[in-house]
């Protein structure tokens, strides 16, 4: 499939090598000329505005807009709207409140614009050599794009949710379940550490991940970050909320769902910001190997 990408950060500039890696032929844009050079450099076509984007790409044309949520997702359909033909699509691979990925889809609809809002999940480690994509929107633009969504994602690793925002929305639950899952382990090897300052935190962590009802890539990635720095004294514990933790528990609250793991690892989160504990370095240590999310240092 012949596809623009809007968007080389760290996960867009992953996904770009997957999409050629998988036989797809990439029109690439960014702000960026470092990063357009950088990927250039891949083999992969790259433009200077989003209008000779636009004009590279020939049939129904596959837009795919991996930038941060907010504001800057209607700027770039906004800029878009004028080179846009009827029945294409574009697809929103970033983390945007599903409320917003709604009212956006709603509006393209009426231009006959397709939006297909697709959580992604795996990290810059998955945008690289496979995701796993959880998708919304009309079920038709999803059929003619499911080809895409299956190559890069990992077996099984695809997954169509149903109308317009659904993806998004199955991506924040999932975000807030890793925030309840990450704050568990943090608080976990903190008790170990005060019971024991001399124990090998990253050998744990090791011993869990075979075998144990524990074991998971969190774990694992747990394990990396101790090994890298035993008990993670070059770091602070501080860990930022991009989001979507926030998001489901508004949601939660607006349906009259009781979420108390959740709201308490993002509240948590807002303490990290304050006090400077092990259980917070871990978290952070995490987002950093997982997301490569920057990390404070001391």
């Amino acid at each position: 499939m012949q596809l623009g990408l809007i968007g080389l950060g760290k996960m867009g500039y992953n996904l770009a090598l997957n999409f050629k890696r998988n036989g797809h032929t990439v029109v690439a844009y960014d702000t960026s000329k470092a990063a357009l050079e950088r990927i250039q450099a891949e083999g992969i076509t790259t433009v200077s505005s989003i209008a000779e984007l636009a004009e590279r790409l020939s049939g129904r044309r596959v837009i795919w807009i991996m930038v941060p949520a907010g504001n800057t997702v209607d700027i770039i359909i906004n800029n878009l709207n004028g080179y846009l033909r009827k029945d294409d699509i574009l697809i929103d691979g970033g983390n945007s409140n599903y409320k917003d990925t709604q009212r956006r889809g709603r509006d393209l609809e009426k231009i006959g614009i397709h939006l297909l809002d697709c959580g992604t999940s795996g990290g810059v480690t998955g945008a690289l050599h496979g995701v796993c994509t959880m998708i919304g929107g009309p079920q038709e633009a999803h059929q003619h794009c499911e080809p895409l969504f299956t190559s890069i994602s990992v077996p099984n690793g695809s997954l169509y949710c149903g109308k317009s925002g659904s993806g998004h929305f199955v991506k924040m639950v999932h975000n807030g379940i890793e925030y309840g899952m990450m704050q568990a382990i943090g608080e976990g090897f903190e008790l170990m550490n005060k019971f024991n300052s001399d124990l090998d935190l990253a050998s744990v962590a090791k011993v869990w991940n075979h075998g144990s009802v524990v074991r998971s890539w969190l774990m694992e990635l747990s394990q990396r970050a101790l090994e890298k720095d035993k008990n993670l004294e070059s770091i602070k514990g501080v860990a930022h909320s991009s989001g979507e933790g926030k998001w489901a528990v508004e949601t939660a609250l607006d349906m009259g769902i009781s979420l108390p793991v959740i709201t308490l690892s993002l509240l948590m989160r807002y303490r990290t910001q304050t006090d400077d504990t092990l259980s917070g370095k871990l978290v952070a240590a995490l987002r950093n190997e997982f997301g490569g999310h920057a990390v404070e240092k001391k």
